[in-house]
């Protein structure tokens, strides 16, 4: 596949990063398998055991002891682990969440309360299970994907003898048998056979498509009853499904700004409260007048409660959910940063044709003269544009049915139109310029038409113009809610469009749109979508082709159509595979939503850690209440964020 120069990066500060929440790095990929989880529910017994044991006790002493091993010795070893690489990698002392919350369960035992530090690394251990569950749901979109990835494929030799081969050996120009119900393998164009095939999994439609000798194919999707032969036309690596998995896959990488600022805070934190630990035990030993013992104890409890563990758990688990929910609706995102961005847009800029509108002309209006015959006409020009390969055909003979079939020569005079014979008459169909004698009321519904910014064809018979037929592509059937949803949320919607003003006024006009840029050459759209983002702020753009290339690229969000051009896709932030419009309003509210929990979890986590603090320092909180709140404030908001898994209500 021919690459291409268009390139876009995240903005440096939503850089890839790791995504670490409470110390564990999200990019590393980290696969615990089973052990852990069942030395966790072991360990979790042992606790339970142990509770029923005379208090304080040697015996019951062990049993906590070896609960917290069991149930923590993963994420401590992956604490120290992290930190020793982060520090090395950094050439200064990186430490995360992992190493406070191990100091503290440590410190606890070393003066005698077993119960409170393994309850500490109990509750630590269950948050972290939790974060990596929504870690793994977001992973799991991207296992369903791989393994729906074809493998082999049965390759044509000259002779009509089949090999199974592996896909990733297919070559471009390869001849294919695709035999009923095999998966197609990879992308191609059938050259003959006919069939219907399942498109699911690439375009989310459930309908079978029917295909003939001349159609595309794609690879993933499934063959129904018929057999055909196909060639080659992409690399494995180029493949429509190829790049749907390329997508999925820079989602996990790339976070949220906010996801990252705090992955970057985290370390800074976790030294501060290092720092302050020893002396907060000191003061309290030597200036508060508390004993060595209460001074320890004290500093033990505010090395769990000012833990960032919430904090750092604010925003990568609710991004993921996020992803994890567009994923489904057939929505993708190259990354955290462009989706949490998207709800902050204050404008975004549509391709006309293909992404507002269906992308092909629809008979809208007819109209004859009173003393025709309409059905005798119909017949003339259904039997004319069955010969014709002019565009505006498949329209007109989409619109009329002939109760009649005529078998007619037709000639096809280039800038004039088609022309016929039936018995004594002659038919011309053509553009209104190739014609002179035209009634008054032909002429007055043609001002009309031409003015709605709809293309206008005359039938004329024995050189009277005794009808016209006006076509149009007409707007996606979704754009007018959409574009209303928008409006109401204060985003100005722009329509760039290489068609005349006219034309493109004429559809933003059904749709709603508030500002219409017309005749608009493909090298100037990223032009206008710069003055936009000075003009207005955060700007997305949704485009579909080659030409809506450079703008997508220009924009702060750029989203391709799923039907469009492999370079649409290439260069967007986000791809709406099932070209449902009303996925691109369910986008803004998913980002909405993420927004609003993001700094829900924020400000609940910090607010925790504070009181927690406070209660400490005078007096009103001991260890084990300590680690409930603390590690409790973290589930919830982990909890809270896996809350974006579910659906969003859709207001339009």
């Amino acid at each position: 596949m021919e690459q291409t120069s268009y390139s876009k990066q995240a903005p440096k500060e939503y850089s890839s990063g790791s995504g670490r929440q409470c110390g564990h790095n999200q990019a590393d990929g980290h696969e615990h398998g089973k052990l852990p989880v069942i030395l966790y529910f072991i360990g979790l017994a042992v606790f339970i055991a142990a509770l029923f044991l005379k208090e304080k006790s040697l015996i019951q002493n062990v049993l906590y002891l070896t609960a917290m091993i069991m149930t923590g010795y993963h994420i401590t070893a992956e604490g120290f682990s992290e930190t020793y690489h982060e520090t090395i990698e950094k050439k200064r002392f990186s430490p995360n969440v992992h190493i406070l919350m191990t100091l503290a369960a440590v410190g606890a035992m070393i003066i005698g309360d077993f119960f409170e530090g393994s309850l500490l690394i109990l509750i630590f251990s269950s948050s972290h299970f939790l974060e990596e569950y929504a870690e793994g749901k977001s992973k799991r979109e991207i296992s369903n994907l791989m393994s729906m990835n074809p493998t082999e494929a049965r390759l044509l030799d000259d002779e009509g003898h089949t090999t199974t081969v592996s896909v990733k050996e297919l070559k471009i120009g390869d001849r294919l048998q695709v035999l009923n119900g095999d998966q197609i393998p990879t992308d191609g164009v059938i050259i003959s056979g006919i069939s219907s095939i399942d498109e699911s999994s690439i375009s989310g439609e459930s309908i079978p498509r029917e295909k003939a000798a001349g159609d595309e194919v794609f690879g993933s999707t499934i063959n129904g009853t018929g057999t055909f032969v196909m060639e080659v036309t992409k690399d494995s690596s180029d493949t429509l499904f190829a790049k749907i998995i390329d997508l999925v896959n820079q989602s996990q990488s790339n976070q949220s700004k906010t996801a990252t600022k705090i992955q970057k805070l985290e370390p800074i934190y976790v030294n501060t409260v290092l720092i302050i630990v020893p002396l907060f035990i000191l003061l309290g030993g030597t200036v508060l007048g508390w004993s060595w013992y209460q001074s320890f104890y004290k500093g033990m409890v505010f090395l769990t409660v000012a833990s960032p563990c919430a904090l750092a758990a604010s925003a990568v688990p609710a991004t993921l959910s996020a992803i994890s929910n567009l994923a489904k609706k057939g929505v993708l995102f190259k990354g955290g940063s462009f989706l949490a961005n998207f709800a902050g847009i204050q404008a975004i800029a549509f391709d006309k044709t293909g992404t507002l509108t269906k992308g092909e002309p629809k008979v809208t209006d007819v109209y004859f003269i009173d003393d025709v015959d309409e059905q005798a006409t119909v017949n003339v020009i259904v039997a004319m544009e069955q010969q014709a390969n002019h565009p505006l055909a498949h329209a007109i003979l989409e619109n009329f049915e002939a109760d009649k079939a005529l078998n007619l020569e037709v000639e096809n005079m280039i800038g004039r139109g088609l022309t016929a014979k039936h018995f004594d008459d002659e038919y011309e169909i053509g553009k209104p310029s190739g014609f002179e004698n035209v009634p008054e009321k032909i002429a007055a519904h043609n001002v009309q038409y031409a003015e709605e910014g709809k293309t206008v064809v005359y039938v004329a018979k024995n050189n009277e113009v005794v009808g016209l037929i006006a076509m149009m592509d007409v707007p996606n059937e979704h754009a007018k809610g959409v574009i209303s949803y928008l409006k109401e949320q204060g985003i100005h919607t722009v329509m760039i469009t290489g068609d005349s003003e006219k034309t493109g006024r004429a559809v933003g006009d059904l749709v709603g749109i508030d500002e219409v840029i017309g005749n608009v050459l493909p090298e100037n759209k990223s032009i206008i979508v710069n003055r936009l983002k000075k003009q207005y702020g955060i700007v997305a753009m949704l485009g579909d082709g080659v030409n809506d290339a450079p703008a997508i690229v220009e924009s702060d969000i750029g989203i391709a159509m799923g039907e469009g051009t492999d370079v649409a896709m290439d260069v967007a932030d986000a791809v709406l595979m099932q070209n449902d419009l009303r996925n691109l309003a369910y986008t803004h509210q998913v980002s909405k939503k993420l927004d609003k929990v993001v700094w829900q979890n924020i400000f609940f986590a910090m607010a925790v850690v504070v009181i927690l603090v406070v209660l400490n320092f005078i007096g009103k909180m001991n260890l084990p209440i300590g680690v409930l709140f603390h590690e409790g404030s973290t589930v919830l908001v982990i909890l809270n964020g896996l809350r974006l898994l579910a659906p969003v209500r859709q207001t339009k």
